[in-house]
């Protein structure tokens, strides 16, 4: 059976260790050497840099988010174990993990890592398909004749190169479509390569539970339960038509995807089409103050990645979910595109105070849409607001200010509230 040697790259027949260097890390399958399709996902991408940009922290649970009544971006294996989670309220987390390290995040120092891992991507293909700052379809059929070996080596390759040049891990999964990489990247994290062959994919499947899919919430997980559909064994019992009936487009794609079969490219370079950032309260709140500041630190996030991205966006989106966990949406689209917060906060302050009912509130969250190039953003005046354009020149002087001495140089005193 074709074997590869995850830490030496020797290929050779299947073995307990490898005859080279007589290490363990196999990855043997059937199809090793014959699938092409593969999605790679960072082991805790954010926490990840934090550990090696501070060593101190390698061997402690470590937290990315913010203070006790915001909300975890992500956690370290070490925090996962506990019970932390990703969007768990940060109160829940600490009680969970009393003992963890809670780091606020430095998205321009995750961009940067992830455009290093992007160049080594683009190196092995040029179909990449980034999903966010970490993770990735790559498509590399045909890549063999040029590079002299199999799609899987050149993936093994990359991920030792991410370990040594960068110091982040990832996982790989390895299939004959976009859906079926997807879930094997999850199979063994961390540090894990799955694969999943075509002669498998159904019997792979079938005891498994509808919620792989990705795109599956509790929404439409209760839909498909109320139906008597859990594992795709059950989807397998319905016809096409039924299906589609039922649950109109998700309807046929549940069938086609109940049997591996998932017809989407891996494409190059996709558009982003949001960007947004929210955050869940430990206590529901109606104080307007509270809300008013949130609304600014959010308005921050998104102009952050904004920035890093180098987009500008038309529309601003508040999003409020109320205590009995319904959910209000408000849109505003601007006469120019904008990535400065200053501009996005005024108009989802806007947006808020638009709202009729005042809360209590357990979640917001505020977005930008219609995203293009930033080249021309924010140059012009605003005849209604003369002194926009001074304090689009003072967040760029602030970035600045921030680039060099660290995001906490300065701050407006809303972010306090």
């Amino acid at each position: 059976m074709p074997s590869l040697c995850r830490d030496c790259l020797h290929v050779f027949d299947r073995g307990a260790r490898c005859p080279a260097c007589a290490r363990p890390r196999i990855m043997s399958h059937p199809e090793l050497f014959d699938l092409s399709i593969a999605h790679m996902d960072c082991d805790a991408f954010y926490a990840s840099v934090e550990k090696r940009d501070d060593p101190t922290l390698r061997d402690k649970p470590v937290i990315i988010g913010g203070g006790r009544r915001g909300v975890v971006s992500t956690a370290c294996y070490i925090a996962r174990i506990r019970g932390v989670r990703s969007a768990m309220p940060m109160f829940k987390a600490l009680q969970l993990c009393p003992d963890a390290v809670v780091v606020k995040g430095r998205m321009e120092r995750y961009v940067e890592v992830s455009r290093q891992i992007r160049a080594m991507m683009d190196d092995l293909t040029p179909v990449v398909e980034p999903l966010s700052l970490d993770e990735a379809f790559l498509d590399l059929t045909g890549t063999a004749r040029l590079h002299g070996k199999p799609p899987a080596v050149m993936l093994a390759g990359l991920v030792r190169r991410m370990e040594t040049e960068l110091g982040v891990s990832g996982s790989i999964g390895l299939s004959h479509n976009k859906f079926l990489a997807k879930v094997a990247s999850d199979l063994d994290k961390p540090r894990g390569f799955s694969v999943i062959g075509r002669a498998e994919t159904v019997a792979f499947l079938t005891p498994r539970p509808v919620s792989l899919i990705w795109g599956v919430g509790q929404q439409t997980k209760a839909s498909l339960e109320n139906a008597g559909i859990r594992t795709f064994a059950d989807l397998h019992r319905w016809e096409k038509q039924d299906l589609t009936a039922r649950f109109g487009g998700m309807g046929e794609r549940l069938w086609h995807l109940a049997r591996g079969e998932d017809y989407r490219q891996v494409t190059r370079n996709a558009p982003v089409k949001s960007i947004s950032h929210e955050t869940t309260f430990g206590e529901d709140t109606a104080n307007a103050d509270v809300l008013d500041g949130h609304i600014w630190r959010l308005a921050e996030h998104v102009a952050d990645r904004a920035k890093a991205r180098d987009m500008a966006g038309r529309v601003v989106t508040l999003k409020l979910k109320q205590a009995n966990h319904k959910i209000l949406t408000r849109r505003s689209s601007l006469d120019s595109p904008t990535q400065i917060a200053d501009r996005i906060y005024r108009t989802a302050r806007a947006l808020f105070d638009q709202v009729g009912d005042k809360g209590p509130y357990r979640l917001i969250g505020v977005g930008l849409s219609h995203l293009g190039p930033a080249d021309g953003a924010d140059v012009s005046g605003d005849l209604l607001d003369p002194q926009a354009g001074k304090r689009a020149e003072a967040e760029r002087a602030t970035d600045r200010i921030r680039a060099r001495f660290g995001q906490d140089a300065i701050m407006k005193g809303r972010a306090l509230r």
